[in-house]
């Protein structure tokens, strides 16, 4: 396995979903950062389900730990460990299924990698838990953004197929922590949860997509040809359980337009080279051009439904049929805006340490 990200700030995730915890340690993370353990919490409560239509039974109390690389408030240029305990687990209804691969779910790929050694209890290393590494992470990789004036959000933008209509910053910022699908747009996210709640009842599930909006970005990180801006935000999102697809700016859409469509005029703006539009979502040639950066994560329905599946015995081959017990959540996508938001902030720290944007000591 490869559990860490990041080059010169370095993220090491650890832990199964029903292990003793989920954690990560943070290496490269400079020194003279205050850092309070509120403020990491917070992070962590927006995680948390806001309404029981959506959300697992399990509930977590997912209390920060801070084992190492911060003293007095302050972190000291070692390492950065943090932990949250599983406390609230359940294993019983995984000893049923252990030979049993649940449709959507990477029980068959791990038995094969693994040689059936993985642990199976709630997905183990591939469950939607380990995210809560992530978003610790995330916590401390935005407050250094914050240091040069870079804001990273995100929000809900579609839901089993609703969709929010565009919506500015400013009335994202004030709706997404005041409905439970976290949506910018209160007339969508009213319609969102009504379709979870109906595909739950139906023993289903939902999809949707989560947008990300990095603000202030400083221009010009990003390391081509391999080191893509792009390429290592997209390969941190796709490390989130359930994502299948990110675009950036006009994304899939740019396929369709002509080249004087989709080409983003360049202008001086009050002495400032700016672009009129934002098709590119802030990123050329695998470089920031100081353009607000955009990005979207399709995440698919959650596959743990109690809806009649087929599958095979692991042991057997034999063909059977599946009706997956548990506690899962009936749509992920509103606990998955902070973990996408977390994401980027940490690539975007790493890159911006390797530019020198960020510096090794904050005074």
């Amino acid at each position: 396995m490869n559990n860490s990200l990041g080059k010169l700030f370095t993220i090491t995730s650890f832990g199964e979903s029903h292990g003793t915890g989920i954690g990560v340690v943070i290496d490269g993370c400079p020194a003279g950062l205050p850092v309070t353990p509120d403020e990491i919490q917070q992070e962590l409560e927006k995680r948390k389900s806001l309404h029981n239509i959506l959300s697992t039974p399990r509930h977590e109390e997912d209390k920060v730990e801070i084992l190492s690389g911060i003293f007095n408030g302050f972190t000291t240029g070692a390492p950065v460990c943090l932990m949250v305990k599983n406390k609230d687990v359940d294993s019983s209804p995984y000893e049923d299924t252990r030979y049993t691969a649940r449709p959507g779910h990477a029980d068959y790929t791990a038995y094969l990698k693994y040689g059936g050694f993985n642990d199976y209890r709630g997905g183990g290393r591939f469950s939607g838990r380990i995210t809560a590494a992530f978003v610790m992470a995330g916590a401390i990789a935005g407050k250094l953004l914050a240091l040069k004036g870079t804001e990273v959000l995100a929000h809900t933008i579609e839901i089993g197929g609703i969709t929010a209509k565009p919506k500015g910053i400013k009335v994202i910022k004030q709706n997404i922590g005041n409905n439970p699908v976290r949506c910018g747009d209160k007339l969508a996210a009213e319609k969102m949860l009504k379709a979870v709640e109906a595909a739950r009842k139906n023993g289903d599930s939902l999809g949707g997509v989560v947008e990300c909006i990095a603000l202030n970005m400083p221009a010009g990180l990003g390391e081509p040809v391999f080191d893509t801006l792009e390429g290592d935000i997209g390969k941190a999102l796709f490390a989130i359980p359930a994502v299948k697809g990110v675009e950036f700016g006009a994304g899939f859409a740019a396929a369709r337009l002509r080249g004087s469509e989709n080409n983003d005029p360049i202008i001086n703006e009050d002495g400032e080279i700016v672009t009129a539009t934002n098709n590119a979502g802030g990123i050329l040639g695998g470089i920031s051009n100081g353009m607000p950066l955009i990005v979207r994560a399709a995440f698919k329905p959650t596959p743990s439904i109690p809806a009649d599946q087929n599958t095979v015995s692991l042991k057997t081959g034999k063909n059977l049929k599946i009706s997956v017990k548990g506690r899962h959540d009936a749509c992920i996508v509103p606990r998955a805006v902070v973990v996408v938001k977390s994401m980027v902030a940490v690539t975007l720290c790493d890159f911006a340490l390797r530019a020198g944007i960020i510096p090794g000591v904050i005074k």
